[in-house]
């Protein structure tokens, strides 16, 4: 099978986010790595392509050389990667998706939810694939548990409950470490710190598993260090279309845990729990019955699963087999074949209102809001 051409904005050398991009999108030969516009620095940027083997001519200063460049090249990219700066992801994405390119776009896609809606609109007019980088959903045993919950296997949802907790900003003699201090600063985050940042994986969650989609919310937002503008802990309580009711706690002073992602569902018959940090294992109890854990890789597993497993049973597969597996359903989205299971546009979008909703929320004491973005009510 051919490889498809893949080009990359941000995540050059240094990058959190960068190298599980690179592993991912090319642990299973379907992407190869084109052109890139890496770094702010153009020359850093472009001498780091040139070592990950872009060649001289597709490894650019900046993503409008990038775009220049690409637009009417004979072996054109497949897909781009936006893995810049929050701030940034609305102007490339737009771009791109206008001159007929397929985008992955970390998230949060946009800072507004005008943004957003224009997005949604512009990938629509272009016909090409906008998605969003909400890779935990691909793990293995959270497809898992959405196939489980859309089976009707626990019955219908009544409860989720789901946090994203960490206590890596705890520290307040830190907090003027550049790499924390612009996740509280609006002028680089937006409108929200923590919630914005993590809190969003654990709604979409809630929504990818339940089949669902969140209509309201109630949220409390505190800066529990001073000199932070924007929240670094955030307790919100949602309601969802169907009924299903939610509970979400995002923190960045939680010391003591690490990564703290976690989900339980609950329903009528039966609930289930899963943990990143415990990524291959699912905790299901159905009702009057024993807790059983189901495996990553053994047998009777759902299709879906068994597909994006790539390793023996009690091997873990991490954080990159996961943005692996969101290739993996790129891929198979633009040779036109699938595309059931990614993350959209419309996700990107349904985050920003809520991130906009929780604010509003928050700064009226915890008052019920509209969740919806205004194009979805």
């Amino acid at each position: 099978m051919t490889r498809l051409n893949w080009g990359m904005i941000g995540g050059g050398e240094g990058s959190q986010i960068g190298p599980a991009h690179r592993l991912g999108a090319q642990a299973d030969g379907n992407f190869v790595l084109a052109a890139g516009a890496l770094d702010v620095d153009a020359e850093k940027g472009k001498a780091y392509a040139q070592s990950l083997g872009v060649s001289a001519q597709r490894s650019y200063a900046n993503w409008q050389d990038m775009l220049e460049g690409e637009k009417n090249h004979p072996d054109r990219l497949d897909l781009i990667t936006v893995a810049t700066p929050n701030s940034t992801h609305f102007e490339i994405t737009k771009a791109f998706l206008e001159a007929g390119f397929n985008v992955l776009c970390e998230k949060p896609m946009t800072m507004t939810v005008d943004q957003g809606e224009e997005i949604v609109r512009v990938a629509k007019a272009s016909g090409k694939i906008c998605a969003v980088n909400y890779c935990y959903s691909a793990y293995p045993m959270v497809r898992q548990m959405r196939q489980m919950v859309a089976a009707g296997e626990i019955g219908k949802v009544r409860l989720i409950v789901t946090n994203f907790s960490h206590g890596h900003h705890g520290d307040a003699t830190d907090a003027d470490n550049p790499r924390v201090r612009w996740r509280y600063d609006p002028a680089m985050a937006g409108v929200s710190g923590q919630f914005a940042d993590c809190g969003i994986h654990a709604l979409h969650m809630a929504s990818f598993i339940a089949g669902d989609e969140v209509r309201s919310l109630s949220a409390d937002f505190a800066s529990t260090i001073d000199s932070r503008v924007l929240e670094d802990d955030a307790m919100v309580n949602f309601r969802m279309e169907g009924g299903t009711v939610g509970r979400l706690w995002s923190s960045s002073v939680a010391i003591g845990r690490q990564h703290g992602f976690d989900i339980q569902v609950f329903g009528e018959t039966g609930g289930m729990r899963w943990a990143s940090e415990q990524p291959n294992q699912v905790f299901y109890t159905p009702v009057g019955g024993r807790t059983q854990i189901m495996e990553k890789g053994e047998a009777g597993l759902s299709d879906e699963a068994a597909r994006l497993s790539r390793v023996a049973i009690a091997h873990p597969e991490g954080f990159p087999l996961a943005v692996a597996n969101i290739y993996v359903d790129l891929a198979a989205a633009i040779r036109g074949q699938r595309r059931d299971s990614l993350p959209t546009a419309e996700d990107g979008l349904r985050s920003m209102a809520a991130v906009y909703a929780a604010v509003d929320s928050a700064v009226q004491d915890g008052k019920w809001v509209d969740a919806r973005p205004p194009s979805l009510r």
